[in-house]
């Protein structure tokens, strides 16, 4: 297949050990993806090409095993906005927070680690979670992106319904055309799946 324009990036979201079976926050199906990401990266059909990778201290806000008395998948208030406490994972440096080695990711221009603020979420590979004070703050991919001429991005990865969503939702806010390769994400949970692809649908997130 022919190469895609040069003002269109691929981003990469999660691709980690630790969303994968097996892995402390599983997505399901989370390996089924691996085999066509890697042919799509070997096919080198993108002049720019991004990934993102969680990389959490071990006293990350967003772990239950850092709140007394809570448990996974529980929710609470932080910095005046909802909060899902999830399972610790991708601890910066572990076998888990790689890029999954089934991969060849030598077509990447650019990683961009996340949540590497203990006391802030990060799940859009452009903007981190509402921090103190009610802010996003920028991972500067916005800006890498421009500079390079880039007007559209496909997004895929982990997870379908939460880092892949927002990175999405991000990028149409942030002025950049949005597709997300559905086939080339999975949710968390499955049941997700209608909602996610309904606001895709009103934010006018194509499919790819």
């Amino acid at each position: 297949m022919p190469p895609y324009p040069h003002d269109t990036a691929l981003i990469l979201v999660d691709v980690q050990p630790d969303f994968m079976p097996g892995g402390s926050l599983a997505c399901h199906e989370g390996d089924a993806i691996l085999p066509g990401i890697d042919a799509l990266l070997r096919a080198r059909r993108y002049r720019h090409v991004v990934a993102t990778q969680d990389w959490h201290p071990r006293e990350h806000v967003s772990f239950a095993s850092n709140h007394h008395g809570r448990l996974p998948f529980e929710e609470i208030t932080l910095h005046g906005q909802p909060q899902t406490l999830w399972p610790t994972h991708c601890v910066a440096g572990t076998p888990g927070a790689a890029l999954h080695p089934a991969v060849d990711w030598t077509p990447l221009d650019l990683v961009v680690r996340k949540g590497t603020d203990p006391a802030v979420d990060s799940y859009s590979a452009f903007r981190e979670n509402h921090g103190p004070g009610g802010t996003r703050p920028p991972t500067g991919l916005t800006g890498w992106l421009r500079e390079r001429g880039v007007a559209q991005v496909h997004v895929c990865g982990l997870a379908r319904d939460v880092c892949v969503l927002w990175t999405a939702q991000d990028a149409l806010a942030l002025g950049f055309r949005a597709c997300m390769l559905w086939e080339l994400t999975r949710p968390v949970t499955a049941e997700s799946d209608p909602r996610t692809r309904e606001a895709l649908a009103v934010q006018g997130i194509t499919l790819g």
